[in-house]
């Protein structure tokens, strides 16, 4: 199903998450030098934070690009600040409706273990319902709105972020 695009047919995301993922990176990492607090460098030696970190890394990556590749099979921008001109549900979203964001906060958890960066992993945590509420929730009426049965048919048999919430 494909719909034309319209100067207002936007989600209306607070942000984009590729932005908010960069400030956690950014800030986590100052925070890291201004106020140190070595609890993930105390708790796990760097050989556990490697096998922590860089499982969450490639799960991360993997679904990012499997999402990016569904998108593009759609020819749908995947940009949420951008109109969508088509459903994205094959692919990885047959299972996972929201991969990309699931994906980011997966990425910034193993670069948090990976750089025993307390404030990063602090901050990632503080961001999973920042992108709930102001990406993930905006995208979800948008999306039904504009997309009608089909997409409240899709809300209905996969879940959110791969587990039944």
């Amino acid at each position: 199903m494909t719909i034309p695009d319209n100067n207002n047919d936007i989600a209306g995301v607070i942000a984009p998450p590729p932005l908010m993922a960069l400030g956690v990176v950014v800030f986590g990492l100052l925070l890291d030098r201004l106020l140190p607090a070595y609890v993930l460098a105390l708790l796990l030696p760097l050989t556990m934070r490697i096998i922590i970190g860089l499982p969450l890394l490639g799960i991360g990556c993997f679904l990012g690009v499997a999402a990016v590749n569904a998108f593009r099979v759609v020819e749908t921008p995947v940009e949420p600040w951008k109109p969508s001109t088509a459903l994205v549900t094959q692919g990885i979203f047959k299972w996972l409706r929201n991969p990309m964001y699931v994906g980011g906060l997966l990425i910034l958890a193993g670069l948090a273990m990976l750089l025993a960066s307390d404030w990063m992993l602090a901050l990632t945590i503080l961001l999973a319902p920042v992108i709930h509420c102001g990406v993930v929730m905006r995208e979800e009426r948008y999306l039904t709105s504009k997309f009608g049965e089909p997409y409240a048919r899709y809300l209905a048999g996969v879940p959110r972020y791969g587990w039944p919430l």
